[in-house]
């Protein structure tokens, strides 16, 4: 698979990555199977996905402990990147960014994940009740350690910047100019997708011009832009697509002609070729810093993610995705 760099330091990821957290929270995850989630994960390792993406709240806790058993046997072929900031707790997450949780939670996270070093540690979430700087610098004192390589942020999107007239990404982007002066960024994950590609405008150009890698989240919208999801059929309770704006029966069905331009694209290059390889062949197209970061729990999904690598879009098929009609239905 072709290799892509993150940040400044030029760490070397294949160009699709593996999202981790489906395989314990977030998609009906009492029907998860560790066993599978562990052939996923070898499957994404065997092809060249070697950027492994988790947190220590995906669970909580559980996702790192079953990268942990892959990771004991096969850590050179892994770029392993977790994150910290938010806790769960019995009806809401929290976000702490207190330089002491942020120390034990590292050392928790190495023990779970059966390693003695993080290559991407990631702030999942600014605390607002602690300055932004004191938390990036407890992580970057984890760097000077020796347990972390490389530091990178989440981004969250917010309408209206906060203020009459700003950007999405506002005040992410303030965020960023405040932790570039204590340490360097190396990445940036965001939401970007065919149906949510906002950060196209505002964090990618930013990325870019400094040099900073952008790791793209839901890169397949959540599943949508895979084709494989009916309208109406419904999620599990404990599925956060029950509750997300755009999986209501009503608004997967209005947003279909988007995965219909996605399948005439994929007819063009061939019949093996999927609407999901387009949607991520196209954010892949977006930049040489980007790389999509679909999130898998089945060896199937995975191979066929990985396939996107290979896929190059022409002209004529960025020019048909850029003129697919905008995503009905709240952006969040």
């Amino acid at each position: 698979m072709e290799r892509r760099t993150i940040g400044a330091t030029a760490l070397s990821v294949g160009a699709v990555g593996l999202g981790c957290m489906p395989m314990s929270w977030a998609y009906s995850a009492s029907r998860q199977r560790g066993e599978e989630s562990l052939r996923a994960v070898n499957r994404a390792l065997d092809l060249g996905s070697t950027l492994l993406d988790t947190a220590d709240m995906y669970g909580p806790f559980t996702n790192e402990l079953l990268l942990g058993r892959v990771l004991k046997e096969r850590r050179a072929d892994a770029f392993v990147s977790t994150k910290v900031g938010l806790l769960v707790g019995e009806q809401h997450i929290v976000a702490n960014g207190r330089p002491g949780y942020v120390r034990r939670a590292c050392d928790a996270s190495l023990r779970r994940l059966q390693t003695d070093v993080i290559d991407l540690y990631q702030l999942h979430r600014a605390d607002p009740e602690v300055p932004v700087e004191e938390t990036w610098g407890a992580m970057a004192e984890l760097v000077r350690a020796g347990k972390v390589r490389a530091l990178g942020l989440c981004a969250v999107g917010v309408r209206g910047g906060r203020r009459p007239g700003g950007g999405l990404y506002d005040a992410t982007l303030r965020q960023l100019r405040r932790v570039q002066q204590v340490f360097p960024v190396s990445a940036v994950q965001a939401e970007l997708s065919v149906w949510s590609p906002e950060a196209v405008r505002e964090l990618l150009p930013w990325c870019a011009e400094r040099g900073i890698g952008f790791l793209a989240a839901m890169p397949l919208g959540n599943g949508f832009l895979t084709g494989t999801l009916t309208p109406g059929e419904g999620f599990e309770p404990d599925d956060m697509r029950a509750r997300h704006p755009r999986f209501t029966a009503e608004m997967m069905a209005a947003n279909q002609p988007i995965v219909a331009g996605l399948r005439r694209i994929a007819a063009r290059h061939g019949p093996h070729v999927t609407p999901a390889q387009v949607a991520l062949a196209w954010v892949l197209a977006q930049g040489r810093h980007v790389v999509p970061v679909p999130g898998a729990k089945r060896e199937r999904w995975v191979t066929e993610n990985a396939g996107a690598a290979g896929l190059r879009l022409t002209a004529e098929d960025l020019a048909e995705v850029a003129a697919l009609p905008a995503a009905q239905g709240s952006w969040d």
